[in-house]
């Protein structure tokens, strides 16, 4: 590791650099019908045939996601349920009930995590925290989201046939784990060199945003936050990664980023790449691309990973965007908060 990020286990005011950084050793994805279709289909390790999952309602194929893509990345790795330490993670829903009724099923040590669209990267962040310090050998980094559960929760019911603004976003139905290791662990591994080696803890910003259709705008400026709190602690700049990678912004949010960036004098463009741009195709017509937490979840574990270990990429900042609204807070006609949370994972 560069010699900047060598100092101590905090740098500035909110990066934690892990001087025992834990490895990810293994991931498990799962997409929905409409994620198989778009680009990064062939990546992910299961695809849905139809987005109940043959449970009898959405939400119940939503907990299926998370306990399955936690299982699929533990038998890659040869793992049984008492082996993993700690699982991390959430999902959109009231309650996190989604990611509360597989761990459930799972019968681990669990911490429910609300990020909102962030939890992947704010669970990894965690994790990462757990393994340097010693408190755990093994975790697992989950995340999940489904179209219709979010629909339903925070629009309007799929049956009323709405038609979705020019700045909306399509909720990912997807999930993604990364189970990761620390030091200690001897185990069998699909990766062998992806390692988390610092995280930065995002800010709640909040500029006024009052649209529930336009998440993008509302999650950018805390994005920009992040990346200028780490860059500045660090002492690093844009071109010390191969990508500065966002979760789910989607176009608008994207060119959002970028100008905010750029009027904090950080020149992004030619680094930044988004999951919500990634995982569906134009002519797919979902107007700004995805979001959700499995979005991020999902490309991270499904894509990114796999380019790290081979090489291809060296070192990214994984940066997961959340927007922190309720049904409630937006009958209330509250502003939408939002948070972007950090991790550098890099190739070693």
């Amino acid at each position: 590791m560069d010699s900047v990020m060598q100092s101590g286990k905090r740098m500035g005011n909110q990066t934690l650099v892990f001087s025992n950084p834990g490895a990810v050793i293994s991931s498990g994805t799962i997409a929905g019908p409409m994620e198989g279709k778009g680009p990064l289909g062939e990546h992910f390790d299961t695809v849905l045939k139809e987005d109940t999952w043959g449970e009898d309602s959405w939400e119940k194929a939503e907990r299926k996601m998370f306990e399955q893509a936690v299982r699929r990345a533990m038998e890659k790795a040869e793992l049984n349920s008492g082996d993993v330490d700690c699982l991390l993670g959430g999902d959109l829903l009231n309650q996190i009930i989604s990611a509360n009724f597989a761990a459930r099923e799972l019968k681990m040590p669990f911490l429910g995590l609300y990020g909102a669209c962030s939890t992947m990267a704010e669970s990894l962040l965690i994790g990462g925290m757990l393994l340097d310090g010693g408190y755990a050998d093994c975790v697992a980094c989950t995340a999940v989201s489904h179209f219709s559960t979010a629909e339903r929760q925070y629009r309007n019911p799929l049956e009323m046939g709405g038609q979705t603004t020019p700045t909306a976003q399509r909720t990912v139905t997807g999930a993604g784990c990364s189970i990761a290791a620390g030091p200690n662990y001897s185990g069998s591994r699909i990766y062998r060199n992806i390692f988390i080696t610092a995280g930065t803890i995002g800010k709640v910003v909040d500029l006024g945003i009052t649209d529930a259709n336009n998440m993008g705008a509302a999650m950018a400026p805390a994005a920009a936050d992040t990346l200028a709190a780490h860059l500045s602690d660090t002492g690093r700049g844009v071109m010390d990664y191969d990508l500065v990678v966002t979760g789910d912004l989607g176009s608008f949010g994207s060119e959002m980023f970028i100008d905010l960036c750029r009027d904090n004098g950080i020149d992004i463009q030619d680094r930044h790449m988004d999951c919500g741009n990634m995982i569906f195709a134009p002519e797919q017509k979902v107007d700004c691309g995805g979001s959700g937490c499995g979005c991020s979840a999902s490309v991270l574990n499904a894509y990114l990973l796999d380019k790290i270990e081979k090489g291809e990429l060296r070192r990214i900042f994984f940066m997961a965007t959340g927007a922190l609204l309720s049904p409630t807070s937006s009958m209330q006609s509250e502003s939408i908060p939002g948070i972007a949370h950090g991790v550098v994972l890099e190739r070693k």
